[in-house]
């Protein structure tokens, strides 16, 4: 819950002052208030630039995680949404989601549906979040519908973490045999050279090949890297779009290591996601669009 501090003046005109929690500024008066203090100024606690700069505006998927399964806890054992909202909500740790899910208390105090509620934070609760909670409220079964919802998610981020790991070993080679014949062509091969040079003997045509791709290096070595990096953030720009999401991950399925686990792992997402769908009420059709787009 927010933290406020508070100046004020009590009934004998001495000036006070202190913190308290409370969802808004307005229950800090009354709090206030029936402490027989008259209230002067009320500020959030920490409302500067550097604390604003602290703050963290991101939400880990494990997060959203733990929030789904204890909301889907508290509902089964009957306790009301907004009071499990609010609940969760003082539990919370990061500032940033806390602020968002007292945010989504009030919207469903004041009458807006939980799904819609969530549908205004899409890059925490995704579009697949967004129809899950909404078939579940639909159907009356929020709760079983957040159980399975938390269950999906577990599973993804445990088959993520699986690909990672099969993908830091080939990364960790391949950097460091770059940064290896990087130091061969830059520093090493210059000095075989030299030496060669000194005895006066014509060169076998590989050596003579690699001292002229040790020269291209170190001449071109700064441009290499600039042209790297703008290849990179080019290709990331074009992968954001319809076309080059496309084109790029057609290219990757056809790699020969890599390709069949990146194959398996979207089989694998999408039959989960679209099983999770069904079960939650979702019609066949609308839970094949949703798949398709997650």
């Amino acid at each position: 819950m927010p933290v406020y501090e508070w100046v004020g003046k009590t009934l004998s005109g001495d000036t006070v002052k202190g913190t308290l929690e409370a969802s808004d500024e307005r229950i800090v008066r009354i709090k206030l208030r029936r402490q027989k203090i008259i209230p002067v100024q009320i500020k959030p606690k920490g409302s500067g630039l550097l604390a604003r700069l602290s703050t963290p505006k991101k939400v880990k998927a494990k997060e959203v995680v733990v929030f789904t399964r204890q909301l889907a806890a508290m509902l089964e054992a009957g306790l009301p949404l907004v009071q499990a909202l609010d609940s969760l909500a003082n539990q919370q740790k990061n500032p940033y989601f806390k602020e968002i899910i007292f945010k989504i208390k009030q919207n469903v105090e004041e009458g807006t549906p939980f799904a819609e509620a969530l549908k205004q934070y899409p890059k925490i609760f995704d579009r697949f979040y967004y129809h899950m909670v909404s078939a579940g409220e639909a159907s009356g079964n929020l709760d079983a519908t957040l159980k399975r919802l938390a269950l999906y998610m577990e599973k993804s981020l445990a088959l993520k973490g699986k690909v990672k790991k099969a993908m830091i070993y080939p990364a960790i080679v391949l950097t460091v045999t770059t940064i290896v014949l990087a130091i061969i062509m830059v520093f090493v091969v210059p000095t075989f050279e030299k030496m060669f040079g000194e005895m006066g003997q014509a060169l076998p045509l590989p050596t003579q090949i690699v001292i002229e791709m040790s020269r291209l290096t170190k001449k071109y070595f700064p441009f290499f890297l600039v042209g790297t990096v703008i290849f990179v953030f080019l290709l990331k720009r074009y992968y954001r779009t319809e076309r080059g999401r496309l084109q790029i991950d057609a290219l990757l399925l056809k790699l020969p290591l890599f390709g069949n686990l990146l194959r398996k792992v979207a089989v694998a997402r999408f039959s989960r996601t679209l099983s999770t769908l069904i079960s939650s009420g979702v019609s066949i059709i609308d839970a094949l669009t949703i798949a398709a787009k997650t």
